[in-house]
């Protein structure tokens, strides 16, 4: 089943059992998802539902931050309640172990020396990683990695 037809199922059960606020949060997703698809004029892939869930995601918590901060807790708790919802059509998050793993093969792949080869390590990540970790804290690891005191570098020939 794709993740469209497990989310539509899902609005379904929500209506069937009077689960307003879930079903208000799963009609915006579609709502989103279907947007996405006539503006690219497109049919979004399970890969391509994820972007749009993740994109959610990260505007949620970027709310429920500038909520927290004015005292706005009735919004804090509406937004946590969307974001519990979104996360559920997520896949599993990597460990960080399985990240740095990742990031420490892909800077090994590249043959990135330094700072300025941030963009080849992250393009090689972002596929692969997509969805499954937080590409902030990605980007913080790799940036950490190609630091001049942690590359290795090749001997001279």
């Amino acid at each position: 089943m794709s993740l469209k037809d497990q989310i539509s199922d899902d609005m379904k059960a929500a209506m069937r059992a009077k689960e307003t606020e879930r079903l208000g949060t799963i009609r915006l997703l579609l709502a989103a998802i279907k947007q996405r698809e006539v503006d690219d004029r497109i049919t979004l892939d399970d890969a391509g539902i994820t972007a749009v869930v993740d994109k959610m995601i990260k505007q949620r918590k970027d709310s429920i931050s500038q909520f927290q901060a004015a005292g706005r807790d009735d919004l804090v708790a509406k937004e946590q309640s969307d974001l519990t919802v979104l996360s559920g059509y997520m896949p599993e998050q990597l460990s960080d172990d399985a990240i740095a793993a990742e990031v420490q093969a892909a800077v090994a792949a590249t043959g990135a020396t330094g700072p300025q080869d941030m963009g080849k390590v992250m393009g090689v990540l972002k596929p692969k990683l997509a969805g499954k970790a937080d590409m902030t804290a990605v980007s913080a690891l790799v940036k950490a990695a190609l630091l001049p005191s942690n590359v290795r570098r090749a001997p001279d020939q």
